[in-house]
């Protein structure tokens, strides 16, 4: 392990954070000047180098060369025959014999033994074993763990294990663990390791402990790749949906309409995505869609009345002479200027996506006013992260006990909190 550091940075630093994260105090200053220096303690963790802030501190690091282990013992006594250790030796090195004085058991030619320790990962009996070197782990029956409280990261167990595949890390925990089938039990780990945190446990434990960590990481990885697969399949039906709604609305000139869509929906799907989904697997992402809203003023009919304005909770409506008045982007459409209007002036439209009766509809229809109905809160969902509060013109909305929660005395239903939740907990149940 060779390291370089650049005084001219570490002299910009005051905290010295790089004195803090080191697990062996091999991190200490130099007086006068109280500039970092590293002594022979340092094992190579490079937790210094990656806490540095000024990036002053370079190191480079090798692995440790591997340590090729003794040819592994056969106990007669324990083998079982059943050629596990055979049909596991990569090099023929293994075969079962009978000498007629002992009952038939593996033997290993030294000559062509590689010292892999394949075969005694998979003695279902632990017949074989390394009797030089672990002595006492054989002996015991024990296992190797790793304490994930005590484990500070630094991977050192990982750079000196001689046998390959024995400790992993976690994709979940970033933490090393290992697989009892794999380790060697040589105590290399134990040995480097500076928190303390690698030790024997009973050998049942340990296969206990790897089992659960295992099975987390697989749950882990299917989940990443459903949620990749979800990811892109729901990007490919937005993009089917918005098509399917544009040319809808230009081919109709309708005020009020509702088309069964289901037909041309799963030939779109068909394709686009290979016939892989049927329309019951995207009734939820039908039901989330948010409906495309459009409001227009008559200027024939309207006479400027203001009546519009005085309604509106946003302040969305102002005077634009010489045409009557004009509805700008703030607009959240809840309907109270065209229940408002004298003059039935202002048109308010909505297009959307409904799911019943198996089939999917594309629907336009007129608002006659506002809305009715009730805002509801899926609470598991819900992040309180405070943007449907922040975007509620009326101040309806408001965090009690841990929980969004809704004053419906105050609450008009115009639905901006639904539109605008980042995670989908808002929904607007009709009446």
């Amino acid at each position: 392990m060779a390291y370089e550091i650049d005084s001219s940075k570490c002299e910009q630093c005051v905290e010295k954070p790089c004195l803090q994260v080191c697990p062996v105090e091999a991190v200490h200053e130099v007086p006068p000047d109280k500039l970092i220096e590293i002594d022979d303690k340092c094992f190579g963790c490079v937790l210094c180098r990656e806490a540095c802030p000024f990036d002053a501190i370079k190191m480079e690091t090798a692995l440790a060369e591997a340590v090729r282990e003794n040819v592994p013992n056969i106990n007669p006594k324990l083998c079982r025959r059943c050629g596990a250790c055979v049909n596991a030796c990569r090099t023929g090195a293994i075969q079962l014999i009978s000498s007629g004085k002992e009952e038939a058991h593996s033997v290993i030619d030294e000559e062509k033994c590689v010292k892999c320790g394949y075969c005694s990962r998979v003695c279902p009996t632990e017949a074989i074993k390394y009797g030089e070197i672990l002595p006492r782990s054989v002996a015991g029956g024990k296992g190797v763990v790793v304490n994930e409280k005590q484990c500070i990261g630094c991977m050192t167990c990982t750079r000196v294990c001689p046998s390959k595949g024995a400790i992993n890390v976690g994709k979940i925990s970033k933490l090393p663990y290992i697989n009892p089938a794999y380790c060697a039990r040589c105590e290399e780990c134990m040995d480097v390791c500076p928190s303390t945190a690698i030790r024997y446990s009973s050998r049942k434990k340990a296969y206990e402990k790897f089992g659960k960590i295992k099975t987390m990481e697989i749950v882990s990885e299917l989940l990443e790749k459903e949620t990749k697969r979800l990811a892109k399949d729901a990007g490919k039906i937005d993009n089917i949906l918005n098509k399917i709604s544009r040319d809808i609305s230009f081919e109709h000139t309708e005020d009020e309409f509702e088309i069964d869509i289901t037909d041309r929906l799963k030939e779109e799907i068909r394709d686009a995505m290979d016939g892989t989904l049927e329309i019951e697997d995207i009734r939820d992402v039908i039901e989330s869609t948010v409906p495309k809203r459009d409001i227009a003023v008559i200027e024939e009919s309207c006479i400027g009345c203001t009546a519009c304005m005085g309604v509106c909770p946003v302040e969305a409506i102002e005077l634009e002479m010489p045409s009557p008045v004009h509805v700008g982007e703030e607009c959240i459409y809840c309907g109270k200027c065209v229940e408002a209007c004298p003059f039935g002036s202002i048109v308010l439209k909505e297009e959307y996506f409904d799911a019943h009766d198996d089939k999917i509809f594309y629907i336009r229809k007129n608002l006659e006013g506002p809305r009715t109905g009730e805002i509801t809160i899926d609470s598991e969902t819900c992040q309180l992260c405070g943007v449907c509060i922040n975007k509620c013109p009326e101040d309806a909305m408001s965090i009690e006990d841990g929980k969004v929660v809704v004053d419906t005395e105050k609450c008009i239903v115009c639905d901006t909190c639904e539109v605008t939740c980042p995670v989908g907990a808002v929904k607007l149940k009709a009446p």
